[in-house]
């Protein structure tokens, strides 16, 4: 029985443990946790019922949900999928890969749209930030906020500090809501985001720094937040903070993050 167990099922098994971590992983971050483990039972049930048991009828009763199942888990985990795929290809080693086959002309340009991105961002966070000015701003990644953003008022306006400084200016009607930036562009504001319950918040946080925890909790998007109470600059990136950053750190981060 042990004669045939090799190197290759050692690989395989270590393999198979990864991406179920990686799925575990991945569940917990979007709170699907309970129906991750809901799907393992019900497969542990299917492998114990059609293969030792040996049970015809309630294994082909089984497998026949089982390949209808797998449609309706795409359908129901489409996010997490994309999500999924979108971590494989941002892993450092795989951009490297990616950029060692991409045209340089195309990885030029990617780098100016990061760059025109990331600068009016630093700059409006620096001068509202000396002016302590509260302001929440949302960067989609792969997961679409198309949710988050019919809540809000849809611009669809090239990104521009003055227009940043002027949305979460304290008399303007959008200001307590969340900008939503999308390709270069703002694609709306006052947005209303999902609020963390996370109890290791620390207290002297406000409503702004939960929503920005929220959101990256429940999507890979990049939240940047600017105290209204003491002008500090923060992000909050799957599901943790980074507080208290100068010009320069949240434009190397931004930067990297986009990438």
């Amino acid at each position: 029985m042990f004669i045939d167990f090799g190197l290759k099922d050692i690989i395989d098994i270590l393999l198979v443990a990864l991406m179920l971590y990686y799925v575990y992983r991945l569940m917990r971050e979007s709170r699907s946790l309970n129906i991750f483990v809901g799907i393992l039972i019900f497969i542990v049930i299917w492998l114990f019922v059609s293969q030792i048991l040996e049970m015809r009828l309630l294994g082909t009763i089984l497998d026949k949900l089982v390949s209808v199942g797998v449609i309706a888990l795409i359908v129901l985990f489409q996010d997490e999928i994309r999500k999924f795929f979108y971590n494989i290809g941002a892993h450092q080693h795989f951009r490297r890969l990616k950029n060692l086959f991409s045209s340089k002309t195309a990885t030029e340009r990617q780098r100016e749209d990061i760059k025109q991105t990331v600068m009016p961002v630093v700059m409006a966070c620096l001068s509202m930030s000396k002016n302590k000015v509260g302001a929440l701003i949302v960067i989609e990644r792969a997961s679409p906020l198309t949710e988050v953003i019919r809540t809000g008022d849809i611009l669809n306006a090239d990104i521009n500090q003055r227009l940043l400084e002027n949305i979460f200016f304290k008399n303007s009607p959008l200001h307590d809501g969340a900008v939503v930036i999308v390709k270069q562009q703002i694609r709306a504001a006052g947005c209303i985001l999902p609020v963390s319950h996370d109890l290791d918040i620390p207290k002297e946080l406000g409503l702004r720094h939960r929503s920005a925890l929220g959101i990256s909790q429940e999507s890979d998007a990049i939240a940047i937040v600017v105290s209204e109470e003491t002008g500090t600059i923060s992000t909050a990136v799957r599901g943790k903070f980074r507080l208290r950053l100068s010009a320069e750190e949240l434009e190397s981060f931004l930067t990297q993050n986009l990438e």
